[in-house]
């Protein structure tokens, strides 16, 4: 389980998607998310997929890769669809006891795990194809305005990326730990509910110690290289728009266009 969560790595490759700029793929993004709230009937599924399916293929990674995400976050979604399959009310289609399924929760229940999957899968595209130095780059532009009324833009950007950058480390030394521990005889998959949680304090005190000792190891990393925050710095490589991040954003708005098309059939 572990080594299936693979949200905040990068997979490096030379594809299309990898050479966008990081604003255009923090936008696109977004809009994606949003997107995904905005559509009222199947149509705008259909359209999702197929969007999502052609980014994929232009990213070059692979969609099993991909798709291993979703194993770290299925109890998540089956909470999530099965909250919504039985207190959704409605025309009752099944009822056991106290238990009720009724056709408006089985279709809200689908569209609302149709919406998780594509939004898992969207968003761990972005850091797939996006290295921590640019999705710094690419937030601390975007929200750029933010600036006008005092919000330290370059502070949050840094400690976003390098919050994401540290998913697949901790996980690593997680799955090392555990391992370790097994090795000397400890079980962390039988038991009630009480005795497992119990078994993971020789797995998470030595994680916090970890992960303490790495943060600190960066601190003195970035004070040895001088680093006093966003105020004054320069960039050695500013982001510039190239022909394809134009080409890029006009795909975007031929995406929006097309929700409204696909709404206004519902």
């Amino acid at each position: 389980m572990i080594r299936d969560i693979t949200i905040g790595q990068y997979y490096p490759v030379d594809s299309i998607l990898h050479r966008l700029d990081p604003r255009v793929k923090l936008i696109g993004t977004i809009i994606y998310i949003f997107s995904l709230f905005m559509f009222q009937n199947y149509y705008g599924y259909i359209l999702a997929v197929l969007f999502l399916v052609c980014i994929i293929k232009v990213s070059q990674v692979p969609f099993r890769f991909i798709v291993r995400g979703l194993k770290a976050v299925l109890v998540l979604m089956l909470f999530t669809v099965m909250f919504n399959l039985f207190l959704t009310p409605g025309t009752e289609v099944f009822r056991m006891g106290f238990i009720k399924i009724t056709r408006e929760g089985i279709e809200t229940a689908v569209l609302m795990g149709l919406r998780l999957v594509f939004l898992i899968l969207g968003s761990s595209l972005m850091t797939f194809t996006t290295t921590p130095n640019h999705l710094t780059d690419g937030l601390e532009s975007v929200m750029w305005p933010l600036r006008k009324i005092k919000v330290p833009v370059h502070e949050i950007s840094m400690m976003m990326s390098i919050a994401l950058r540290f998913i697949p480390i901790l996980m690593e030394e997680t799955d090392k730990i555990m391992k370790a521990q097994m090795a000397r005889g400890a079980d962390f998959e039988s038991g009630g509910l009480i005795k497992r949680a119990k078994s993971l304090i020789p797995l998470l005190v030595p994680l916090f110690v970890s992960a303490f000792r790495r943060a600190n190891d960066l601190a003195m990393a970035m004070e040895a290289r001088c680093y006093r925050g966003g105020e004054g710095r320069t960039k050695m490589k500013p982001l510039k728009y190239a022909t394809r991040d134009m080409l890029a954003y006009l795909v975007l708005i031929l995406y929006v266009a097309a929700i409204f098309v696909l709404n206004s059939l519902a």
